[in-house]
């Protein structure tokens, strides 16, 4: 098995090491300078010294490249490489480009996941990797003993590839926390234990199912509860709900499932002024 080598001892770098290391592979040396990165090294791999990174790169076969992703070019850049490593950041933004002019075999190999810091399985994930063809059995072995899957996208595919995780996930978390804080308002004690049952079920069918999944009063054609939930909400939260409205209604509309007077109906409820408040 290959010796890896991990410079960065973040989140995603220390859960990954740590998978590589309970899957058999050799952690010849990590680096580390915040007292974060140190304490979770330390506890991710107790045995495995924490070297400075152009020495974690003269011990290893495969270096990975677990550091911020403007830092990738830079750190990058700044290690002795040779031909027969293979360089390998974790960026889901970022293809091979990054890494030009290297002497090692760049790899792009993001794991799509949210980590804690601490060991995580990975089995079932599906990373997304771009990679040269020498370099591709050695990521599909790689991914394989993790227990999980690898995808290959194109270089110029994968700004796009991350904007759509950016947008299924990052951005679910401030839509999920501005409906905690809507319910919290409306006097619910437990909005999480509240909400939790639906989102579940929600999720679980609309990656099933798509766009099909959806169900509430624009699925319903309720043009008055719309405007009854216009007429409550504030600020921020207000204009969310009326853009992901038009986004909704725009995609019921193009698949046939809401009449056009309904959609226009709802709409109409939905235009606003540059103040932000709904038509009365």
């Amino acid at each position: 098995m290959e010796r890896i080598g991990i410079i960065g001892s973040g989140r995603a770098g220390g859960a990954l090491g740590a998978a590589l290391a309970s899957a058999g592979y050799p952690v010849t040396g990590v680096s580390a300078s915040s007292r974060a990165s140190l304490e979770r090294a330390a506890r991710l791999f107790p045995h495995v010294p924490v070297l400075a990174p152009a020495e974690v790169t003269s011990r290893a076969d495969v270096v990975l490249l677990a550091v911020p992703d403007d830092a990738i070019a830079q750190v990058a850049a700044g290690l002795p490489f040779t031909e027969d490593q293979y360089a390998v950041h974790l960026s889901g933004a970022h293809g091979l480009s990054v890494l030009q002019g290297i002497a090692a075999t760049p790899v792009a190999l993001h794991p799509p996941m949210t980590f804690t810091g601490e060991p995580t399985s990975l089995q079932d994930v599906v990373f997304t990797a771009t990679a040269p063809d020498r370099a591709r059995a050695m990521v599909e072995r790689l991914v394989k003993d993790l227990g999980a899957e690898v995808q290959w996208i194109a270089e110029e595919q994968r700004a796009l590839y991350h904007a759509g995780l950016v947008h299924g996930a990052n951005h679910l978390t401030t839509l999920l926390a501005q409906a905690l804080d809507v319910l919290r308002e409306a006097g619910v004690a437990d909005p999480a234990a509240t909400l939790r049952p639906l989102l579940t079920a929600t999720l679980d069918n609309t990656l099933r199912s798509g766009h099909d999944a959806l169900t509430g009063p624009i699925a319903r054609g309720d043009v008055d509860t719309v405007k009854a939930h216009l007429a409550v909400l504030r600020g921020r939260t207000a204009s969310t709900y009326a853009e992901l409205a038009r986004a909704t209604v725009e995609r019921r509309l193009e698949a046939g499932r809401l009449d056009p007077d309904t959609a226009a109906r709802i709409n109409e409820v939905l235009e606003r002024d540059l103040t932000g408040e709904a038509p009365r």
